[in-house]
């Protein structure tokens, strides 16, 4: 295992962090804050996320019709999960917050588990590769902290339990570098489960976290919207 990619994962980590407690910090403005994550979980699904799926599909000789099938029913999927308990909430955790936020914040350490996995395998092909990865997940990973604990708070999570989620997202991307040595995803595995994350996403964007943002401030939301997209945008374009 190379030490450089320890080293970075550890980093990402931090920025992980980082992330979650600017949220924390000003919790206050979460409105405004759904309204951006909204538009980075969106960006992320469409612009990295399925990108990358449908690039393992074309290799795999997976047809791109069967990753936008998956796009579709995990989207579906998860509005029905959140309305079934929306109308069933579960016994004993009711009054702890909605089953959805660690369901949506769980799907975000998984991804960061891949981002650890895809990182040690990329210091397996090169050094210099194996750097460009780490530097784009390390940037990557800021956003992930803050949607993480969004998805916690906008979910009625409590804080403690919000902080728990950030610290599993920012320990993930260290234990898929350590399991690289152990762990290689199937190629047509790791395509499905990409497009099922990504119509996830579209839906916690799109169908959660946007529509909590009262009509009022109907301009400053589309603003904060518009920050969340421009800033993936300018991470996936340049790194």
């Amino acid at each position: 295992m190379n030490p450089a990619a320890i080293i970075l994962a550890l980093i990402t980590f931090l920025s992980t962090l980082l992330g979650g407690f600017v949220i924390l910090k000003f919790k206050k403005s979460l409105s405004i804050i759904f309204a951006f994550a909204a538009g980075s979980i969106v960006t992320v699904a469409l612009m990295e996320i399925l990108p990358q799926s449908l690039e393992i599909a074309k290799k795999s000789g997976i047809p791109a019709k069967h990753i936008m099938v998956s796009v579709v029913l995990s989207f579906l999927f998860f509005i029905l999960l959140e309305k079934y308990f929306s109308a069933h909430p579960l016994k004993g955790i009711a009054s702890e917050g909605h089953v959805m936020g660690p369901i949506g914040a769980g799907s975000l350490i998984l991804l960061s588990l891949l981002d650890g996995l895809a990182m040690g395998i990329a210091f397996q092909v090169g050094f210099s590769i194996g750097i460009v990865v780490a530097l784009s997940i390390i940037i990557h990973d800021l956003p992930d902290g803050i949607n993480t604990v969004v998805l916690m708070l906008k979910n009625g999570q409590s804080e403690k339990k919000a902080l728990l989620f950030l610290f599993m997202d920012g320990l993930a991307p260290l234990l898929g570098v350590l399991l690289t040595s152990v762990i290689i995803f199937p190629q047509k595995i790791l395509a499905i489960l990409l497009a099922v994350f990504a119509g996830e996403f579209i839906y916690v964007g799109a169908a959660s976290l946007l529509p909590e943002s009262p009509e009022r401030n109907i301009l400053k939301i589309a603003v904060a919207a518009t920050l969340g997209f421009l800033f993936i945008f300018i991470i996936t374009t340049f790194m």
